[in-house]
């Protein structure tokens, strides 16, 4: 068994690329906040789309986007590092400069802006985590990757809460915050490409091309696309539910969010810490587990009065936020254990794939399901994530190097 990690705040600074990356990560992370959540907002209230007109094209970027990650690491795997996450910053640069210069009415340029914020979103990840892979090794890796996760929440969240003070300016104050965060992309672009990080891929398994076969990881993605769902059970499968079949308060809704953000910014390192000691395969296979359990706990809540719906649904979403502790705290690391050096870039993007893909269909599936009631969709939930679950379990080829 595996010895437990003992981390300091200063050794996953290092671990994580270094004072300069982190704070490039900070600022990239406040300007996502500023903007993301309210993009469909910006598309109806200053380009005076309609709703699904702006839904579509912000769906369709997403997807268009996806794309990208195979050529994201290939490029990897070439041996750039800092200079691939530069650009995923860089590339919404783009989207919001375009964003800011789409003229009222035209889905046309919103849809292009959209896409481009897609690229840089789906390639940050695989790019982030190799530059990791870069500069830490083992165990250490794993809790540097969770204090990644951990600041990139804190920092969307208070790029949110600052970006909810100044909505009530209506259209100016939405197009100001996209300035704003135009501006942070381009600040934490600058910052991290002056990391200049590179991995020499003539040095990775003994000097092999990396052009090499990637591992087998067909099991660990397609579980992968199932567990993403958890990312949007606190934004959409429990507001829907709260709000349009318990008639809850949207305050409920909030609550939730706010108790999935409080916990993973203060729980993702300490959790993925304290479990170092147990094989990755078996924490992810449990987390499958834990939400599993916490879908379960959600049917049983929407059988309650309505009195006690909404408090046992808030209640129940905290052990569903450990199961997604969990499960990010260990999916990603699982990959680049057991990934060779020459092909970790690739891993990573067709990890990312998954990824990109689960939480593009989550959103239609869920509400899919909702629509034909609650033991519809807890219930199918439930069992696609156990059969995950067991899946991972199962798999020897998810073993680490």
């Amino acid at each position: 068994m595996p010895t437990a990690l003992k981390t300091r705040p200063r050794d996953l600074v290092r671990a994580s690329g270094g004072p300069r990356y982190a704070v490039a990560l900070s600022i990239d992370a406040i300007g996502t906040g500023l903007l993301r959540p309210f993009l469909l907002l910006y598309g109806v209230t200053v380009l005076e789309l309609s709703a699904p007109a702006t839904g579509v094209a912000m769906t369709a970027g997403i997807v268009a986007a996806l794309a990208c990650t195979p050529f994201v690491g290939q490029w990897l795997d070439r041996g750039a590092r800092s200079t691939v996450v530069a650009a995923s910053m860089l590339v919404r640069v783009l989207g919001v400069a375009l964003l800011l210069a789409s003229p009222a009415g035209n889905v046309w340029t919103f849809a292009a802006a959209a896409l481009l914020l897609g690229v840089g979103n789906q390639a940050w990840p695989a790019a982030h985590s190799a530059l990791v892979a870069t500069v830490s090794q083992g165990r250490e890796r794993d809790a540097a990757l969770a204090a990644g996760r951990a600041l990139r929440n804190a920092g969307m969240g208070a790029g949110a809460l600052l970006a909810i003070a100044f909505l009530t300016g209506g259209a100016a104050a939405l197009q100001a915050l996209a300035a704003v965060t135009g501006l942070a992309y381009l600040a934490a672009a600058a910052l991290t490409w002056s990391v200049r990080l590179r991995a020499d891929p003539a040095d990775a398994e003994g000097g092999e091309e990396p052009a090499g076969p990637l591992p087998r990881m067909r099991t660990l993605l397609a579980a992968n696309v199932v567990y993403t769902f958890c990312l949007n059970v606190p934004e959409i499968a429990l507001p829907l539910v709260l709000v349009t079949q318990l008639d809850a308060s949207p305050a409920w809704s909030a609550v939730v969010f706010v108790a999935n953000t409080v916990m993973v910014v203060t729980l993702q390192v300490p959790v993925t810490v304290l479990l170092s000691r147990y094989p990755r395969r078996a924490v992810l296979a449990a987390g499958g587990v834990v939400l599993s359990v916490s879908y379960l706990g959600f049917l049983a809540a929407t059988l309650l009065g309505h009195g006690w719906a909404a408090p046992a649904i808030a209640a129940v979403s905290l052990v569903c936020t450990f199961g997604e502790i969990l499960y990010a705290g260990t999916a990603t690391a699982l990959v680049t254990a057991v990934a060779p050096a020459r092909a970790i870039g690739r891993a990573l993007a067709r990890f990312q794939l998954s990824t990109g893909f689960g939480l593009a269909v989550s959103p239609a599936a869920i509400t899919t399901l909702a629509a034909l009631g609650p033991t519809a969709l807890w219930g199918a939930l439930t069992a696609a994530t156990l059969a995950s679950a067991a899946a991972v379990a199962a798999e020897k080829d998810l073993s680490p190097r």
